[in-house]
């Protein structure tokens, strides 16, 4: 029997696996029963718990994150993995390239603003801090053989996702000041990205039920709550410029069922950001 903390490499295999297993049907729209493949998977394991399948999922889906691939929405990612689960990860990746045509399908796959979206549920809590789901990291640098895995580059050069995100918020917007009796307000929203171009650091001139203007830019995801975004220098500049009215509008989970979360203010005080490629990671 394993030590608490130690679990074999055949334990290991097993649990990339099925939970690869899993993420391929999630990037292919397809269902599966996450309670069922734990229960099968804990008949093949060591004695281990639920909870202790839990956290491995977690682990998992930070090798992922610092692999720039998508993971399993609702297995957050826990950084305080070993190394031989990221060699693993990465290696079984490397050698299945049918997780690499799935991901590529996902990130290219066009959309459209959904119909019957419930605007009273749609803002939710941003996640909290990291401090609570980053703990110390491994040494671990992932080998990035296949230059082709830049999904989260991908998903943001895809501009009918943009494009759906930024015409859902439209909506949002509007509903939201119509609840609050500012019809003239709501009259006045401006889809600025389409009508005055897209270098001015934000998507969307909306207002505060005060009058004030609401400078928002939107980023949108199929994909998972912590999911990282890119942000344009510009947008970066102009988030510290105006932080008392900029906004920046985070949809995620687009194609399955959208919510939003909000970071208002200085991007930067939010997120750590690559000073290169201002890859957004939230902090």
């Amino acid at each position: 029997m394993p030590g608490a903390d130690h679990w074999s490499d055949k334990e290991i295999a097993l649990t990339v696996a099925d939970y690869i297993k899993m993420l391929t049907l999630e990037l292919a729209g397809q269902r599966y029963n996450k309670s069922a493949h734990r229960r099968e998977l804990l008949q093949k394991l060591n004695g281990r718990s639920n909870g202790a399948v839990e956290l491995k999922h977690q682990n998992i889906s930070a090798v992922l994150l610092d692999l720039n691939c998508f993971w399993i929405p609702g297995y957050k990612p826990r950084s305080n993995y070993q190394e031989a689960l990221a060699v693993y990860v990465e290696n079984w990746i490397d050698s299945h390239p049918d997780f690499d045509r799935a991901s590529q399908a996902a990130v290219k796959q066009p959309a459209f603003v959904p119909s019957g979206v419930e605007f009273s549920s749609l803002l939710v809590q941003a996640p909290e801090p990291s401090t609570k789901i980053q703990e110390p990291h491994s040494m671990y640098l992932p080998n990035r053989t296949a230059s082709k895995r830049d999904y989260l580059a991908q998903e943001a050069r895809n501009s009918a996702l943009g494009n759906a995100g930024e015409l859902l918020i439209l909506e949002y917007e509007e509903y939201r000041l119509r609840s609050a009796g500012e019809n003239l307000l709501a009259n006045r929203i401006e889809h600025v990205a389409k009508s005055k171009g897209d270098g001015l650091g934000y998507d969307v001139l909306s207002f505060e039920t005060s009058g004030r203007e609401r400078f928002i830019e939107v980023k949108t995801t199929a994909f998972a709550k912590e999911t990282p975004f890119y942000a344009s220098r510009n947008e970066v500049s102009f988030s510290a410029d105006f932080q008392d009215q900029f906004q920046l509008y985070r949809l995620f989970e687009f194609r399955k069922s959208p919510k939003l979360f909000s970071l208002q203010g200085n991007i930067s005080d939010h997120c750590q950001m690559d000073p290169v490629n201002f890859l957004c990671r939230l902090r």
